[in-house]
């Protein structure tokens, strides 16, 4: 492991990693994922999303940043999203089903070439209508590789999201890929860039899906979302 990141932390001005949450809330967080989640629908068009049935909160990025493995890492459940070291394998919105009220979804990646235009845009397309249109969706966790930090493919991602209002944070994945001073350098650029978004929430959680860094501080946050939309 290159950046020590045996202590996870929330980057929202300081550097401590449960300010912002109690032990209370992070108990709350892990029993929220504690329980037995399930594949619920692979859907490949408006038409084939599942019923609302609680508090949806997606997890967004570029092809390769982590999507799966987060999710897998959020859930205890190693196997349940898959992941691959091939780019722009998940070319669905994948729906997963865990306590009552609360679906994750785990969104196509974006910013991957080498798939046929038509399909990219398919999938690009569905993924833009539901961000826009999807009323039980509470927030878009915008996943961005701490070792490249944002990009411009990023950014449309987040002007699309200000502008249809949608709730969104950033999330650094892979961090313990890189030293600290970097982490630290990129953690306050993207910082810098989300302060000036209007819709988007000012925490950004450092995570690494290998060692569990800052994954109970991300189940803190979700579940906190869970109770103030309840």
């Amino acid at each position: 492991m290159r950046g020590d990141l045996r202590v996870p932390f929330l980057l929202n001005g300081s550097m401590n990693a449960s300010g912002d949450f109690s032990a209370q809330e992070i108990e709350a967080g892990r029993r929220l994922f504690a329980g037995d989640w399930a594949f619920v629908t692979a859907a490949a068009s408006l038409a084939s999303l599942p019923r609302p049935a609680g508090m949806e909160v997606a997890f967004a990025g570029r092809s390769n940043v982590g999507k799966s493995s987060l999710i897998n890492a959020l859930t205890g459940r190693r196997g349940l999203a898959r992941t691959s070291n091939t780019p722009g394998r998940t070319q669905e919105l994948i729906f997963f089903a865990g306590p009552p009220r609360l679906l994750l979804v785990d969104l196509p990646g974006y910013g991957y070439a080498a798939a046929a235009k038509q399909k990219v845009a398919a999938w690009t397309g569905l993924t833009n209508d539901y961000l826009r249109g999807r009323a039980p969706l509470a927030r878009v966790y915008v996943l961005v590789d701490a070792r490249h930090g944002l990009k411009a493919i990023d950014e449309t991602v987040l002007d699309m999201l200000g502008q249809a209002g949608v709730s969104h944070e950033a999330v650094l994945t892979k961090c313990d890929l890189v030293d600290a001073p970097d982490l630290a350098r990129t953690s306050e650029a993207l910082r810098a860039a989300m302060r000036r978004r209007p819709a988007a929430f000012p925490d950004l959680v450092a995570t690494s899906a290998r060692d569990g860094g800052g994954v109970a501080e991300l189940r803190a946050a979700i579940a906190r979302l869970l109770r103030e939309r309840a």
